[in-house]
């Protein structure tokens, strides 16, 4: 009998039934993943990058300092040399006419043996010279091949053969918690290594329409930018290109470019020097609850159109101002920013189906997609305080009509009445503000504060209405709800 227990014991433990969470988590063992070898296998492949920039002395250096790398944004050493020499260079007294030599810092890392070199556009941004250097010590000058502003991709080429590369891996099929490594130059020290785990994928970020980037928590720094951040298999997965910070260094909030986005950049500026994107020409906006609800919608989900340039593929496909656009060429568009991702990555000049949901009923449109123009925007002003005449108080809103010269201000023809005034009521509780201009109520266009004033009269009462409104030089869609 005894016996048998001993040889059961044996069998459990040769079992691992007695094993720890944490050694069942990590196979049987307590020890945490080794990197060791991926660094080995790859730092050989990745660069550091300086770039020497002319900069005038009204950036706001102070004479003896001009040699000094350039501080990021809400950097710590930035806020000091402002503290102590002025915010425009005030103190030991550079002239605002002269020029000196500026550097930065980055990373990058080698796709070819034969020199090309990937890094960040804001790497690489008004470089007058480019100096790479290799884990050997080698420096080689590097050019632009090409650069892409609204990716932050940069390609670059050294003259030298027989280099060692990167493998670049897949980040279609990236799972949150995963592994990650980087290895990169934060604050100049070369071939520094960090490691985390993957915190989101396809994470939006403000201003940045055509990324859907990966969340880190590697700890990435002013210098890691261009970096390559790779999986357990050694293989490139994102390139690190952002942090979220109040300090200028890390704080646990990393964003890289998922490699799949970049490398189908880099293919493009590899070959014709830039990069081409489908474009519809509408402005877009998240859809709430609250505007789901007063769209006739079961659940918040799409792009809600604001506004559609005239002549462009949306305005002859026939988009209108608060279509909400559900799906583009068989992808579904959950959130906002999916339709940039969707439409730029779709073929130039090719026809797609977009479905859409107009005042509560669904539509399919047809667009052909025209080519993303260089960025520009609309040069679009707050209107003028208006005078007191031809003021009218409509749901707890004083209104007024907009004069000729705030229409062409705001390149408004016949839309539009300003809101002067926003007191207790209805207005007040949908989040109208003074200043904004009411263009649209429960899709009906606002021509003037009296045809307004009338149809206020007529709107539903105890349901939420979709109100679009332009704040500044941005349209919103807003919500109203009238009482019973």
């Amino acid at each position: 009998m005894k016996a048998r227990i001993v040889n059961l014991l044996s069998i459990f433990l040769i079992l691992g039934f007695f094993a720890t969470p944490s050694q069942a988590l990590l196979g049987g063992t307590n020890k945490l993943p080794d990197f060791t070898e991926l660094v080995e296998e790859n730092s050989a492949a990745v660069v550091n990058i300086s770039t020497t920039q002319k900069i005038s002395r009204d950036h706001g250096m102070p004479r003896g300092f001009e040699g000094m790398p350039e501080f990021p944004e809400g950097s710590p050493f930035g806020d000091f040399f402002e503290r102590f020499f002025g915010e425009r260079g005030e103190g030991p007294g550079p002239g605002p006419d002269e020029e000196f030599d500026s550097q930065s810092l980055g990373s990058g890392f080698i796709i070819s043996s034969d020199g090309y070199i990937v890094t960040n556009y804001h790497v690489v941004k008004d470089a007058e010279e480019i100096t790479v250097r290799l884990s050997d010590r080698r420096e080689l000058k590097a050019e632009i091949i090409g650069s892409d502003k609204r990716s932050d991709m940069a390609l670059l080429k050294v003259e030298a053969t027989d280099l060692p590369v990167v493998t670049i891996g897949d980040s279609e099929n990236l799972k949150v918690g995963e592994w990650a490594m980087a290895i990169g130059s934060p604050f100049g020290f070369d071939h520094s290594v960090s490691v985390g785990v993957i915190s989101a994928i396809n994470r939006s970020l403000p201003r940045e329409n055509y990324v859907p980037f990966i969340q880190t928590d590697v700890a990435i720094n002013p210098g890691n930018s261009g970096g390559p951040l790779f999986n357990l298999d050694g293989e490139v997965i994102g390139i690190n290109s952002q942090i979220l910070t109040r300090s200028g260094g890390f704080m646990g909030l990393s964003f890289a470019i998922p490699i799949d986005v970049a490398m189908g950049v880099v293919e493009q500026l590899k070959s014709d020097g830039k990069v081409s994107r489908g474009w519809l020409g509408i402005l877009i906006q998240d859809v709430n609850r609250e505007l789901a609800e007063s769209f006739g919608m079961k659940k918040p989900m799409g792009a809600v159109v604001l506004q559609v340039v005239p002549d462009s593929p949306a305005d002859k496909a026939g988009f209108r101002e608060g279509d909400v656009v559900v799906e583009f060429a068989g992808k579904t568009i959950h959130r906002q920013s999916d339709l940039p991702l969707a439409v730029a990555s779709y073929p130039v000049g090719k026809e797609a189906k977009v479905k859409i949901i107009r005042e509560g009923k669904k539509r399919t449109l047809t667009v052909k997609t025209g080519e993303l123009p260089p960025e520009e925007e609309l040069a679009q002003a707050s209107p003028e305080q208006p005078s007191s005449d031809g003021e009218s108080t409509t749901l707890g809103m004083v209104l007024q009509d907009l004069t000729p010269e705030q229409r062409k201000k705001l390149d408004l023809d016949e839309r539009g009445v300003l809101v002067k005034e926003v007191r207790e009521g209805a207005a007040a509780e949908g989040d109208i503000r003074p200043g904004d201009v009411i263009l649209m109520i429960n899709h009906e266009n606002i021509t003037s504060r009296e045809q307004f004033e009338k149809l206020a009269g007529d709107l539903p009462r105890g349901k939420l209405l979709p109100m679009l409104v332009q704040r500044g030089k941005q349209p919103l869609f807003m919500t109203i709800r009238l009482e019973e």
